[in-house]
């Protein structure tokens, strides 16, 4: 029994370090600035620009500020799903080339899920304590929201 386990403690040992060969290609644009950026479309005050980055840009742009332990298989990979998926939503990068009624709903539901704490995601602010943001932060960016879109809405 305890040869069986030492031979499997030997093969799992040995997939993981395996594992760490294949890495995704990373979310890295080298810091590029769009000129689709949803900060270039509106004009966001620094405090508010500051935030958004720090919560919604690393999944929801083309360029995430990796961990250490981001580079870790199997973590990587479930990470890199995650960003995919993210993006897929909303890329803030890509912020210009979404019709107009897409940028309202997307504003409005940037705003309820900020209000309802479901953005940034729980497990994320885990692990990442930087992005949780304060019922102050919340308040001031869903004010902020809600002016940009009544500014959108005009511009149907």
């Amino acid at each position: 029994m305890k040869r069986k386990l030492k031979i499997a403690t030997w093969i799992a040992l040995i997939l993981f370090v395996a594992i760490q060969f294949y890495q995704p290609q990373m979310n890295k644009d080298g810091g590029k600035v769009y000129a689709t950026d949803f900060m270039q479309a509106y004009n966001v005050p620094a405090d508010m620009q500051r935030m958004l980055k720090t919560s919604c840009y690393d999944c929801h742009s083309n360029n995430t500020t990796y961990a250490w332990y981001d580079y870790i298989q199997p973590a990587r990979f479930f990470v890199e799903q995650h960003i995919r998926e993210a993006k897929e939503e909303l890329n803030f990068n890509e912020w210009g080339n979404y019709a107009k009624r897409k940028q309202v709903r997307l504003l409005e539901s940037i705003k309820k899920q900020i209000e309802t704490k479901k953005m940034p995601l729980p497990s994320y602010i885990q692990m990442y304590e930087e992005a949780r943001l304060s019922d102050t932060d919340i308040k001031s960016i869903a004010g902020w929201l809600k002016q940009a879109i009544a500014t959108a809405e005009q511009t149907l």
